[in-house]
């Protein structure tokens, strides 16, 4: 049973119109169950867009894969169907194997790092911490932290929510 629901053309105030056409037209032209259901308060909506904001400014100097890979980490271990499984057919379009990628050793530090924030954020090693500070400079460490929190809010506002599966996703589970 979905707890959030989607907000319709009927229910959407002008602004959260507004804000859903031009969301949709950054993405080609739709948008996600949770997006539909985020516009029922256009707040929260633009406060989503925060992931995106973050996006932006991360992928140019990691990488779109990277990112992806950090991403899917987070979501797939945070067990957040909708968002984990866009991920992994962002991955499996783009000919990776989501489940034994070939990564180099920063993108497997942003995978082991992504998995450790929503698996035991509390206890995460002093020496991970320092493989870290080695990658990544202060600022950057905090913009990707940024993004995690903002992917694992998304994963709690899907999972929580009870967004139902887009099906456009529906053919990138796993077996």
């Amino acid at each position: 049973m979905t707890f959030l629901i989607p907000a319709t053309e009927s229910t959407l105030k002008p602004e959260a119109k507004a804000l859903r056409d031009a969301r949709a037209d950054a993405q080609g032209g739709s948008i996600t169950g949770l997006q539909a259901a985020l516009l029922a308060n256009p707040t929260s909506f633009r406060v989503s867009l925060g992931w995106q904001a973050l996006w932006d400014e991360i992928a140019p100097w990691i990488g779109e894969r990277a990112l992806t890979l950090f991403a899917y980490a987070i979501a797939d271990e945070d067990g957040s169907l909708p968002t984990a499984l866009s991920f992994r057919r962002t991955l499996l379009e783009a000919g990776d194997d989501p489940d034994n990628p070939q990564v180099t050793e920063a993108e497997q530090l942003l995978i082991d790092w992504g998995r450790l924030i929503v698996r035991s954020p509390h206890d995460i090693p002093d020496e991970f911490y320092s493989r870290l500070q080695s990658a990544f400079g202060p600022e950057r460490r905090l913009t990707l932290l940024a993004f995690a929190g903002q992917t694992v809010a998304l994963d709690l506002l899907a999972t929580v929510g009870r967004i139902p599966l887009d099906p456009d996703l529906e053919p990138y589970r796993q077996a």
